[in-house]
């Protein structure tokens, strides 16, 4: 009995990671896929769209459907500076604003 609970529990793993196989070579999203993408609930991925935060399409206006690649640069906005970086720019800003 144990072993065909292990043998099901991996059954399912492996389905799930089919699934997120799948979600990653397609390029259009439902709203499932994409708060399984995103690692977000429904909830809040509804008031991402409700507040037009997130970019989406509703072609019928009732399902939502987005964009993989809209999705991904909308995730990369906003990027923070890493600290060697921020040294970098300081120091260069430094040397080409020196005064004599």
């Amino acid at each position: 009995m144990e072993r065909e609970d292990q043998i099901l529990e991996k059954l399912s793993e492996i389905a799930s990671k089919l699934d997120e196989q799948n979600i990653l070579q397609k390029a259009v999203l439902t709203f499932g896929e994409a708060c399984k993408y995103l690692d977000v609930s429904a909830s809040h991925l509804y008031k991402l769209t409700s507040t037009k935060q997130i970019p989406h399409f509703c072609p019928q206006g009732k399902k939502l459907y987005f964009r993989r690649d809209e999705i991904d640069a909308w995730l990369q906005r906003n990027r923070q500076a890493a600290a060697d970086e921020i040294d970098k720019l300081a120091t260069d800003y430094i040397i080409r604003n020196k005064r004599s």
